[in-house]
């Protein structure tokens, strides 16, 4: 059991060494500066070190509230090798803040394994809380926010991208997704396929000058952008699978493999994985027990 005691400065112990450090993960704004908080701001200026998923963008933030503390690169290319050197700082009794372009570090960054490896060596990790695209995009969708899954920026390649929104599709509860201006069409076409016409909110912009929501069906969100260019980073929130469409585990009768006969439904993913994972797959899709897809496809 991993007990953490909160504090923020480093302790000194009996023996004359200073007990490890701290981690803190501090919230930055998301576009708009007013939204950086009091205590994130006394948190950068009072650490030893800061790590940046992007030392220039942070830069910039550090430089317009006077922030001088000593900045240093961790992103998903140098991870491996800076990941142990902070760790290693840490256990010296630095404390250090890690910090992402916007929002919450550890939130669809490397943050995250920084973390791990942070609580298995007991040191205390401290959240300094801030602003997040993706519940803010929530609370202003108009869907449901009792329950949640956030599913981050959905896979680029069409098969992969296809297979994450079937196993989504008979989830209750509402989907949260990031996606980028290049790429939104493509997935808001295949959501259409995979999941059916639900109500969607796709969100751009959020706390700028160009906030702005587009709410609808995900079929009047496409014909949307038919019409308007994809300016900015988006948010896509996405209604939960009703209580039939989760219970048979078939959110839209007009799936991709809805038309397939369930070979042909076990070949598909047969291009990908091996045959005993894709009647896994398949039985999943269908909302059948994997025991009958077996016996169906080999008689």
């Amino acid at each position: 059991m991993n007990r953490q005691k909160s504090y923020e400065a480093p302790q000194t112990v009996a023996s004359g060494k200073s007990a490890p450090g701290s981690l803190f993960l501090v919230g930055t704004p998301i576009g708009n500066l007013e939204d950086m908080t009091m205590r994130a701001i006394r948190t950068l200026k009072e650490v030893d070190l800061i790590a940046a998923e992007d030392t220039r963008q942070t830069r910039k933030l550090l430089s317009h509230f006077e922030i001088h503390t000593r900045l240093v690169s961790y992103h998903e290319h140098n991870k491996e090798a800076s990941g142990p050197e902070l760790i290693r700082l840490l256990l010296e009794g630095q404390s250090i803040a890690i910090v992402s372009d916007a929002g919450l570090p550890a939130i669809s960054d490397p943050g995250a394994d920084l973390v791990r490896d942070a609580v298995e060596q007991d040191i205390a990790v401290i959240p300094i809380p801030g602003a997040n695209a993706a519940l803010s995009a929530l609370i202003m969708s108009g869907l449901p926010t009792d329950t949640f899954t956030f599913a981050g920026f959905p896979p680029r390649e069409r098969k992969s991208l296809q297979k994450r929104l079937t196993e989504l599709s008979a989830l209750r509860s509402t989907l949260l997704f990031y996606e980028s201006p290049h790429r939104i069409k493509k997935t808001l076409g295949e959501m259409l396929e995979s999941i059916g016409d639900r109500r969607i909110a796709v969100i751009r912009e959020l706390t700028k000058r160009h906030e702005e929501a587009i709410r609808g069906t995900v079929s009047e969100c496409i014909a949307w952008f038919e019409e308007h260019q994809p300016l900015g980073e988006f948010c896509i929130v996405v209604e939960g699978a009703s209580d039939g469409e989760a219970g048979n585990g078939l959110a839209n009768p007009e799936a991709w493999w809805s038309k397939l006969g369930l070979e042909e439904h076990v070949a598909h993913y047969e291009a990908e994985m091996s045959r005993k994972d894709a009647i896994k797959q398949a039985a999943t899709d269908r909302g059948l027990p994997k025991r009958d897809v077996y016996n169906e496809v080999n008689r």
